[in-house]
């Protein structure tokens, strides 16, 4: 009878799951060789610590040496230099005071004897002409006015509106601004209408008047304003204000408004000042001779009566 093989008392270890991917688990726990492992301790015990030899602790010695020198060195001449800076600054902005200040007086005398230029002006025009000469100088922009008339502001629009074209045409990155071009056609419109003087910003206008720009500003008679522009013009208030409005460039200026958010308002006014314009420097037209005119006029007479 074959004997029975023991029976053991104990029971075998469960099998582990992962059992059958020896391989794999053996690569995830020694995923660095151990001689890569050795070599890169090895590397890092000698760049983390300090030079073993007594050469490459000379050189390290050195090169501190001659880095603070250097730092030694810069901060002594920047110590140097301080104060040599310090003092062409102060000498600049003297002469820049120095420069303003003349300018400023210059600008003083120029409008001093602009003024002085003025008075002589409209003083030889009623010593010469009487009435006659009054009346000049009044159309002239001699002489300061008053009387009804209206009362014109013209200013930006709050916000920048887009590029585009409209009136004004292309070309322009704020169409939202008030352009030399625009108040050009405001005075002439004004003109056109039967205004008999205007100023602009308290500058008054003349046959020598040019409006021009300068970057953003805008320029009457070289000299910058700045907005709004207050246009206040002598004339038929009513009839003046009418005449304007239904003009072409009164159509213009409501185009701005309604387009490019320009901000306009005109209203009458019993009564408007306007101060003198600033001498008026003539250098090539000269007054016809009085016989010369009165030659002409009778030519005329004689060549109407003939007609008639």
């Amino acid at each position: 009878m074959p004997q029975q093989p023991p029976i053991r008392s104990t029971s075998s270890p469960p099998v582990r799951p992962d059992a059958s991917m020896s391989l794999l688990n053996n690569v995830m726990d020694h995923s660095l060789d151990e001689g890569y492992a050795e070599a890169a301790a090895r590397r890092d015990a000698e760049e983390g610590g300090l030079p073993s030899t007594l050469r490459a602790k000379l050189w390290l010695a050195a090169g501190l040496v001659l880095a603070a020198l250097v730092v030694t060195v810069g901060a002594a001449q920047a110590r140097i230099s301080a104060p040599v800076v310090a003092k062409e600054r102060d000498e600049l902005i003297d002469r820049i005071n120095a420069e303003t200040a003349t300018a400023d007086e210059l600008e003083k005398s120029v409008e001093k004897l602009r003024d002085e230029v003025g008075a002589r002006q409209r003083a030889a025009l009623r010593a010469h002409g009487g009435d006659t000469g009054e009346r000049i100088a009044l159309l002239a922009g001699a002489t300061a006015v008053h009387g009804p008339g209206v009362k014109l502001v013209v200013d930006d629009a709050r916000e920048s509106g887009s590029d585009g074209g409209g009136p004004r045409g292309g070309g322009f990155s704020d169409t939202g601004r008030v352009r030399d071009r625009d108040m050009q056609r405001v005075v002439n419109g004004l003109w056109e209408s039967g205004a008999e003087a205007i100023a602009i910003n308290g500058q008054r206008l003349t046959s020598l008047s040019a409006i021009r720009a300068a970057g953003d500003a805008v320029l009457v008679d070289n000299r910058p304003l700045v907005p709004p522009y207050t246009v206040l013009a002598v004339g038929n208030g009513k009839k003046l204000s009418t005449a304007f409005q239904d003009s072409a460039d009164g159509r213009y200026l409501r185009s701005l408004q309604q387009n490019f958010d320009i901000r306009t308002s005109i209203s009458d006014q019993e009564e408007v000042r306007l101060p003198a314009a600033p001498s008026l420097i003539v250098r090539t037209a000269e007054p016809g001779a009085a016989d010369a005119g009165k030659g002409d006029g009778q030519g005329t007479a004689d060549t109407e009566k003939g007609t008639s």
